[in-house]
């Protein structure tokens, strides 16, 4: 007998999760997800997490295993260049003694992650080279396995890969009864395993459970630019010192950001101030931008911390949260841990989290 496994929210954890579980035949996989203020869809879209000073190591370990991830995936669904492109990345420093720590860093770092590729220290003669659109070029360190992603692509291609396997889509906003119930505007669906991939949403899901989630939300805004000039599919993302992050896409399209706003709660209005803020970052970089160029605002909300797995004394309710601002980093990795312990039941998820009671708390 076939088991059904529910998941809410379609982002970058929802996704993955249904792409490895729409594999196994046992299964029938459902999705809701009501298109709100989603975070992938809204993201910048770099996957480069080796030369990140946090000192978070499960996280970044995390990040590391879901960066690698991402080549398998994209060779498995025959994604194009448009979605996913291992074009490198750059990161600046001005002062010399930074940038040779940020290489040797990435000269150690590479050791246990081969998959960082080619690791060279530029001039900023020689990151203009790269990058023909800067005008203020900084010295910095090139990771040849650094990439660019169109998070909102790159899981709609995967829920497409899923829809012609065990995967059935449904659009809008669901909530839990004080049990574990999922309501929907179609009455009370059964489920044998759901999964709450809802990231910064995951708070007042679980409020009627009289479960607290440990989870702030984080508003993120970036500005896409249409450019007049065209340049070569493998310009590498820049992340520049000071600046906002810099990524020029395929051919002409660039997108500056994203912002890191944590007093916004869930607003997802665009900010006139943080749009300009914005484009005066791209500008330093790229003095011949003009403010019409900018074709659209994108604002999401975001959260903190990963965190995962099943609620505590309800194994078979599992949630995804706490991503942040590295989320299309970190969410594939933790998609197909969750898709894993649906089909198997075991977890080695230490190594990547704290204790999950540490973010679930009972409500007072």
């Amino acid at each position: 007998m076939q088991k059904q496994v529910t998941i809410i929210g379609s982002g970058i954890v929802g996704a993955v999760t249904a792409y490895y579980l729409s594999q196994n035949p046992d299964l029938n996989v459902t999705i809701y997800d009501e298109g709100i203020g989603q975070a992938t869809k809204n993201s910048a879209g770099i996957i480069s997490p080796w030369l990140s000073k946090r000192r978070n190591q499960r996280w970044y370990q995390l990040a590391k295993a879901g960066a690698a991830l991402y080549p398998e995936i994209v060779a498995d669904t025959q994604m194009g260049y448009s979605v996913y492109q291992q074009a490198g990345t750059i990161v600046t420093r001005a002062d010399p003694d930074d940038l040779q720590a940020l290489y040797d860093l990435a000269l150690k770092r590479r050791q246990a992650a081969p998959q960082m590729g080619t690791i060279e220290k530029l001039t900023a003669e020689e990151v203009q080279e790269r990058i023909p659109l800067l005008t203020a070029p900084q010295p910095g360190v090139f990771v040849s396995g650094g990439a660019r992603v169109d998070g909102d692509k790159f899981a709609h291609n995967l829920l497409k890969y899923a829809e012609k396997r065990n995967l059935v889509r449904h659009k809008g906003k669901v909530r839990l009864g004080d049990q574990g119930q999922l309501l929907t505007v179609n009455g009370q669906q059964s489920y044998d395993t759901l999964i709450l991939a809802v990231g910064a949403w995951l708070k007042p899901l679980l409020l009627p459970m009289k479960i607290v989630a440990d989870v702030r939300p984080q508003k993120g805004q970036l500005i896409e630019m249409q450019l007049p000039e065209t340049w070569a599919d493998d310009v590498p993302v820049l992340m520049p010192e000071g600046e906002r992050d810099f990524i020029p896409f395929t051919r002409s399209k660039l997108v500056v950001g994203a912002t890191h706003e944590n007093d916004q709660g869930y607003d997802l209005q665009v900010s006139s101030l943080v749009e300009d803020d914005l484009f005066a970052s791209g500008l330093k970089l790229d003095a011949n931008l003009t403010k019409d160029q900018i074709t659209q605002v994108k604002v999401g909300t975001r959260d903190f911390a990963p965190f995962f797995g099943p609620i505590p004394d309800n194994p078979h309710i599992l949630v995804a949260s706490g991503l942040g601002s590295s989320g299309l980093t970190t969410g594939p990795m933790i998609g197909k841990l969750l898709a894993d312990y649906v089909q198997t039941g075991a977890h080695d998820w230490d190594q990547y989290q704290r204790s999950i009671e540490t973010y679930l708390a009972p409500a007072d």
